[in-house]
């Protein structure tokens, strides 16, 4: 039950944090907006701290194993 009330302070917390900075509280954002929103930072992060390295290696190690 405890949990339950946990859920519902988190989501009216959001509801008002989106509302202070002029957001939809209760829109939905497509998700192509939202990749559109995250995709420039998290490049900039994997370019930074080295991780493009990592997505490569997994990536070619998956063609890998998928034989590609």
């Amino acid at each position: 039950m405890a949990d339950i009330f946990g859920r519902t302070a988190v989501r009216t917390q959001g509801r008002q944090a989106a509302s202070a900075f002029g957001g939809q509280p209760s829109g939905k954002r497509h998700p192509l907006v939202a990749v559109a929103m995250v995709l420039p930072l998290a490049v900039l992060l994997a370019v930074v701290f080295g991780g493009w390295e990592a997505v490569m290696t997994q990536a070619s190690s998956v063609a890998g194993m998928l034989g590609r």
